[in-house]
C-alpha cells in the first residue's frame, strides 16, 4: 500500500489506483482472477484449464486433429505434444486413424468421466463467475466479452 501525504497527513492509496479506470488494465485483472480461481478448482480433478478445454473439444468433435484442435485454442503445435502426451498418458485421449497419414483425436471412456468430472466443476464455476456480475449487466457481459475478442 502507498502512502500518501497531504497537508503534513498520510493517507493510504491503493497502487492501482491510476489504473482503475482503464478498461485494458480492468480486463486483464477480471482475467487473471478468473483464471487463477478457475485453475484452483480444477486441480484436484488432475486438470489445468487448457486440458478441460481440449477434452471439450474433442468430445463435441470427434476424430478431429491435434492440428485442428490447436488451431482452435490458439496453441501452438509444439505446445501440443507434451499437452496431448499427458492426456494420453492419464487414459483420457487416444488416436485413431482417420485416412492415410492422420489421425483423429477421441475421448476414452476415462476421458469422458473425466469431462463429466470437468464440466460439472465449470458449470459451477461460472454460475459463481456470473452471481458477481450486477443482475442488469448480466445479459451484456458475454456479447461485450465475445465482440472485444472477434474485434482482435
Amino acid at each position: 500500500m502507498l502512502i500518501a501525504i497531504r497537508n503534513n497527513k498520510r493517507y493510504p492509496v491503493a497502487m492501482d489506483e491510476k489504473l482503475r479506470d482503464k478498461p485494458g488494465y480492468a480486463l486483464r485483472r477480471a482475467a487473471s482472477s478468473a483464471t487463477a480461481e478457475l485453475a484452483a478448482r480444477l486441480d484436484p480433478l488432475g486438470l489445468r484449464q487448457v486440458d478441460a478445454s481440449v477434452l471439450i473439444l474433442v468430445d463435441s468433435n470427434p476424430l478431429s486433429t491435434a492440428s485442428a484442435i490447436g488451431r482452435a485454442l490458439d496453441i501452438q503445435r509444439a505446445n501440443m505434444v507434451p499437452l496431448l502426451k499427458r492426456l494420453e498418458d492419464a487414459g483420457w485421449v487416444e488416436r485413431s486413424p482417420i485416412d492415410g497419414k492422420s489421425q483423429g483425436l477421441e475421448l476414452t471412456r476415462a476421458g469422458r468421466a473425466k469431462l463429466a468430472e470437468a464440466l460439472e466443476v465449470i458449470e459451477a464455476f461460472e454460475a459463481s463467475l456470473l452471481a458477481r456480475i450486477p443482475a442488469q449487466h448480466r445479459d451484456h457481459l458475454l456479447p461485450a466479452l465475445n465482440a472485444l475478442w472477434a474485434g482482435a
